[in-house]
């Protein structure tokens, strides 16, 4: 627990001071964030807010998770960097690169459209596939790899195992509807940091959980009917947890009226945790009602894409779908707190299935 409190406190300290430094430095070199024409006229108030504040997000998950890992080694009962850590962030983190490559092209280089979508495109397979292939690998004294072939819910639907190719085909899907998901809610100040410090805290309990009723747990009292085949639980709630406390820390300057934006460096960057969390977890269909809104956001972009290019029509007037309701008059504001209302319903709904469970498997 200690390890996990301190991975939240160390990812929130560097992320809410570290970011008024890159706000200082990005308006002491004029690099801010070009605003898409086509979008809301609300928005081009923006233009020229500094971007790329996903640097201070990636840092702080770093820092979070470095010292937490570093007390955890000395800890009578802690844990160290495991294999599903380091992979969780390896893949988020190239990800990350992705981004940031194409919030330089939009800062330096004035481009408000940055990367080509081949090229954007190129560089999630690449990470999703290098993510696939490690995820089944390292695997540890109790025979357990970080993740498994089969498919899951709150635990492996052992029914349902996919061959490898079939795997990676599956995690390249993951990987580029999460992140994908995430960089689209990243349009209101607030909205896509604010809804990832719910997910991610939904996900400490869920990963900590996992941790105390691990079916390979050695402690007093614990009742191992039920419990969970997860191979470094404590380690992901410790990612999670640095990742909540970066999020809030963010959110303190990225809150209406915005200060700073994530970028891409930072809507991927997170968007490759939510992917990798829910493989290593084993809950890929339990994250889909937990970052419900993020699914919402990514589809409404499917719908729109599709029904134009089928009809000749668009459903919304705009998309993601948080610009529909904007355009259709109501505030930035009232967009981002509705939606965060849904975010929070989406994570008691996830708890709630989460726990009911683990009372109908531990009663089995």
């Amino acid at each position: 627990m200690t390890q996990i409190m301190v991975a939240g406190i160390v990812g929130f300290v560097v992320s809410i001071f570290l970011t008024p430094m890159l706000i200082i430095y990005f308006r002491r070199h004029g690099y801010g964030q070009e605003i898409r024409l086509e979008g809301p006229q609300s928005h081009m108030s923006k233009r020229g807010t500094p971007n790329m504040g996903g640097l201070a997000i990636l840092a702080a998950v770093w820092l979070g998770y470095i010292v937490a890992g570093l007390i955890g080694q000395f800890t009578v009962g802690g844990g160290g960097f495991t294999a599903s850590g380091l992979l969780i962030l390896g893949l988020a983190t190239a990800l990350a690169v992705v981004g940031m490559i194409d919030d330089g092209l939009k800062v330096f280089k004035r481009r408000n459209k940055g990367l080509g979508i081949l090229s954007k495109t190129v560089g999630q397979v690449l990470a999703a596939l290098a993510f696939g292939i490690l995820v089944l690998q390292f695997r540890n004294p109790d025979g357990l790899t970080p993740a498994s072939r089969s498919l899951s819910y709150v635990r492996d639907f052992v029914a349902v195992t996919f061959p490898v190719v079939v795997f990676l085909v599956f995690i390249v899907i993951l990987v580029y509807g999460w992140s994908n998901a995430v960089n689209f809610t990243d349009g209101l100040d607030g909205l896509a940091a604010g809804s990832m410090a719910m997910v991610m805290g939904t996900y400490v309990v869920f990963s900590f959980w996992q941790f105390r009723y691990s079916c390979f747990s050695t402690a007093e009292g614990v009742n191992l009917s039920g419990c969970y085949q997860v191979r470094d639980p404590l380690d992901i709630a410790v990612v999670c947890s640095a990742a909540l406390g970066a999020c809030l820390g963010f959110l303190w300057w990225n809150a209406a009226p915005a200060k700073i934006f994530m970028g891409d460096t930072g809507s991927m960057f997170l968007g490759g945790i939510v992917a990798g969390v829910s493989v290593v977890s084993r809950t890929e269909l339990l994250m889909v009602v937990v970052g419900a809104v993020f699914v919402i956001e990514f589809v409404s972009v499917l719908i729109q894409v599709a029904a134009f290019r089928t009809t000749g029509r668009r459903p919304f007037r705009m998309t993601p779908i948080h610009h529909h309701f904007e355009n259709g008059g109501w505030a930035e504001t009232t967009v981002t707190i509705r939606f965060w209302l849904l975010v929070a319903i989406s994570c008691g709904l996830a708890i709630a299935l989460f726990y009911g469970d683990w009372l109908a498997s531990s009663a089995g």
